[in-house]
């Protein structure tokens, strides 16, 4: 069964950084497209950024343009998401999977692990 571990998450304070990784079994990262995903509390999943297999070309979403830089070290076999300048809004658990493809709304999946039960939690606050 294939699995995507998130990890690196934490409480921060505004302003600050993290830098989460995604690291998967049974999966050569190398191989997929790779997004990021994040889910607040009372709130839908909406997709963060992915990162495309072919050319390691990036998407963002508007609220994280400019703050966030995904990354992917297909030797180490791991996805990462650099965050900067946190603010309050972005705390939320977050998630990655492979998806197909960067363009257009790959929150709609379909999803390699499609597993949201575990994530990593990210906390911005004072």
């Amino acid at each position: 069964q294939v699995q995507l571990v998130e990890s690196g998450g934490g409480l921060v304070q505004p302003g600050g950084s993290l830098s989460l990784s995604c690291v998967p079994s049974g999966l050569n990262l190398g191989h997929y497209t790779i997004a990021w995903f994040r889910q607040a509390p009372g709130k839908a999943r909406e997709g963060v950024s992915c990162i495309e297999q072919t050319d390691a070309s990036a998407v963002y979403s508007d609220s994280v343009q400019g703050r966030f830089t995904i990354s992917r070290d297909n030797a180490k076999n791991t996805v990462y998401l650099r965050m900067n300048d946190l603010r309050p809004e972005d705390t939320a658990v977050y998630y990655c999977d492979a998806v197909l493809i960067c363009a257009g709304d790959y929150n709609r999946g379909p999803f390699i692990a499609d597993s949201w039960d575990r994530g990593t939690q990210v906390t911005v606050s004072s």
